[in-house]
């Protein structure tokens, strides 16, 4: 079985029985959570470990988790670890928020600006978005001085680069490509 779909269906599993126990926003809640932790570069190492057994595996967890996250959850990553699938952990979270995004209707955007954006121009943005996508939005932030000015909006699989460096790149493979042979 590839990556994808074990991934896949440990987070529908979940997502079914969050959803059937009116838990889905807790849920959802521990699995940002369990995202954040799984990219400390300890978490990493201890989730693909080889010599750490399972049942210590699950003792880690327990000490990490309990008090943190709902029952439900905590019975999930008993259930992955028991199946020697904690390496799938990250997946599952990142599967899972995006189920639960999907369920609820948002959109995950991206704007990329060389300088920082200020609140009323992204509040423009998002509504501006929710309204042609007929979508709630989560916008992100990115500042990446290497665009130069413009900006670079990722809506989903949409992509906008509005950006002056790629305006550049244009022009510069424009003039390239007119070069004047000499007669």
């Amino acid at each position: 079985m590839n990556d994808s779909k074990i991934s896949v269906r440990y987070s529908r599993a979940i997502f079914q029985s969050a959803l059937e126990k009116k838990m889905l926003d807790k849920v959802y809640q521990d699995m940002i959570f369990i995202s954040e932790i799984c990219k400390i570069v300890e978490t990493k190492e201890f989730l693909h470990s080889p010599i750490i057994v399972p049942s210590k595996k699950e003792a880690i967890f327990h000490k990490m988790l309990v008090g943190n996250v709902e029952e439900i959850t905590l019975s999930l990553i008993d259930l992955i670890v028991k199946n020697g699938r904690e390496s799938f952990i990250p997946a599952i979270a990142r599967v899972f928020i995006h189920e639960t995004k999907k369920f609820k209707g948002i959109t995950d955007s991206v704007l990329t600006t060389a300088v920082k954006v200020d609140d009323k121009v992204k509040k423009q943005i998002t509504d501006l978005i929710s309204e042609g996508f007929k979508t709630k939005v989560e916008l992100k932030e990115n500042i990446d001085p290497e665009i130069v000015g413009g900006f670079i909006l990722q809506i989903d699989d949409n992509y906008i680069d509005a950006s002056i460096r790629n305006k550049l790149r244009k022009i510069k493979k424009e003039l390239i490509g007119s070069v004047v042979t000499p007669k």
